[in-house]
């Protein structure tokens, strides 16, 4: 069976078990092959023709909806945090009393760099829905080291996320290789030189990483967040809902892991990180300009 840019497919080996786009197809030994890239996981494979299975619409409209009913158990969870959060802003900066709605909030900045462009443009509506200031570049992952710091420079951003695809193959080294890893070093790299640029991990809140990728080396090179602890594939919205926790959260408090994991679709085990401040202000008055 012959299979195209744009195909959605199964691997069969792998009983079907995640939804691939086709992105690229060549020949390896005279075999043709398909490069996948995860079609709601951020996950980068490639199968044989021979291993592949299209789609069809009827079973992606079934599984598009149990992940819809994902995306919307997520975002009403976000939702509850975010409404307490501002409840909790109004009472003490107006320290409890005498509160007449004039305050206004300056949530965190964010820089959104990707390696996939039609997971960027999913993240972008949902940063636009929840009202986080966000500016998305679509970037390949190899090219990330040399462009980010001149990113920075240009959007100056409070919350920076690095992400793309990325995967383990066990038979290029053990777990512990980064060499053994799709894309991870270059979100390593991408980290180091961020943190040569700004070092202090809340002036600069990073998250790292995609499917299976080596968390302890995002962590360690300066990712305040990162993926993935036990190498599972993580859902390509996960990055968002890390950062709303952040960019909503006070800078005068601190975020709990667990806090920002648990409104992700992923959890503990695709996602960690350590203990961050918010980056949210708040001031007052708010006037409101009216044209006479």
């Amino acid at each position: 069976m012959k299979f195209e840019v744009n195909d959605i497919v199964g691997r069969r080996s792998y009983k079907c078990d995640i939804l691939f786009r086709v992105i690229n197809v060549k020949e390896i030994d005279g075999v043709p092959f398909a490069i996948l890239y995860g079609k709601d996981l951020r996950l980068i494979a490639d199968a044989p023709f021979e291993d592949l299975l299209k789609v069809d619409e009827q079973e992606r409209d079934i599984r598009k909806k149990k992940d819809d009913e994902l995306l919307d158990q997520s975002f009403r969870l976000f939702s509850q945090d975010k409404e307490l959060l501002k409840q909790k802003r109004e009472y003490e900066a107006s320290r409890g009393y005498r509160y007449n709605g004039d305050l206004f909030q300056i949530p965190g900045r964010v820089l959104h760099l990707d390696g996939d462009p039609m997971y960027l443009g999913k993240c972008l509506a949902i940063y636009e829905k929840i009202g986080i200031p966000v500016q998305g570049i679509h970037c390949l992952e190899k090219e990330m080291p040399e462009r980010i710091e001149q990113l920075l420079d240009q959007y100056r951003p409070d919350i920076l996320v690095i992400t793309g695809h990325d995967a383990y193959t066990k038979s290029k080294g053990k777990m512990t290789d980064i060499d053994a890893y799709r894309n991870s070093k270059f979100f390593v790299e991408t980290v180091r030189a961020a943190r040569k640029k700004i070092s202090h991990l809340d002036q600069l809140v990073i998250f790292a990483g995609a499917c299976q990728s080596h968390f302890e080396s995002l962590i360690l090179a300066g990712a305040n967040f990162a993926s993935s602890p036990s190498r599972v594939n993580i859902h390509a919205l996960d990055p968002v809902y890390i950062v709303a926790k952040i960019s909503f959260t006070p800078f005068t408090d601190r975020i709990h892991v667990w806090d920002v994991l648990r409104n992700t679709l992923t959890g503990e085990k695709g996602l960690g990180g350590i203990e961050t401040r918010g980056v949210l202000r708040t001031g007052m008055p708010f006037n409101k300009l009216t044209e006479e």
